[in-house]
């Protein structure tokens, strides 16, 4: 196992095919000059897709590409599998996750003028999913998007109980939760941008 800021992430996960943990980070604030974790996060990929899909990057180093927002918007579009998974450090209610998930989402979308009807009822399953949930310390939420249909699938593990799913269909609201975590200087966790970057310009050199 590869630890993250003392959780365990398995280097490798298998999804159609074997996924390797490629970036890895944590969400976090300072109060009064204390650091407090929220979550630790692995970004999976498959590095031979990596190369084929982001090549004009080659050669560029990790600092380059960690402030490279177009590197990033062009991973997070990318039709290739993705694996994110995302373990509760500091206990959370689902309500609030689902918040910050909404209005990240919602705020990306109506920049690009693609917040419709459709859009708006597909973040509310999604927030819907989260509301009534509460993450302990170890609980783990996982997003696979899958490569070419712009469909993902929500994950919810927690203690004793079953992992519960929620398959999220629309497109655009997919690319912005990939884009949550996946947006370069805007993504919720810039030491998993900076991991990211530093392994994937290892993979394409």
């Amino acid at each position: 196992m590869v630890m993250v800021h003392e959780v365990p992430f398995p280097p490798q996960i298998i999804t159609s095919k074997p996924l390797s943990l490629l970036g890895q980070g944590i969400t976090d604030i300072e109060i009064h000059f204390l650091q407090v974790k929220f979550t630790a996060i692995g970004v999976y990929l498959d590095p031979s897709d990596v190369k084929t899909h982001l090549e004009n990057w080659k050669g560029k180093t990790g600092k380059e590409l960690a402030d490279d927002d177009d590197f990033f918007n062009a991973l997070a579009s990318a039709e290739v599998e993705k694996f994110i998974r995302v373990v509760v450090i500091k206990e959370i209610k689902g309500s609030q996750y689902g918040v910050q998930l909404e209005s990240a989402v919602r705020d990306r979308l109506a920049e690009e003028d693609k917040y419709e009807e459709e859009e708006e009822a597909e973040l509310e399953k999604v927030v819907g999913f989260f509301q009534s949930k509460y993450f302990k310390a170890h609980s783990i939420i996982t997003y696979h998007f899958s490569a070419k249909d712009g469909v993902c699938e929500i994950g919810i593990e927690t203690e004793g109980k079953e992992e519960e799913k929620l398959k999220v269909e629309n497109a655009n609201v997919v690319g912005m939760m990939q884009r949550w975590y996946l947006s370069g200087s805007r993504g919720v966790s810039p030491t998993t941008i900076v991991s990211l970057a530093d392994s994937l310009s290892a993979v394409l050199t």
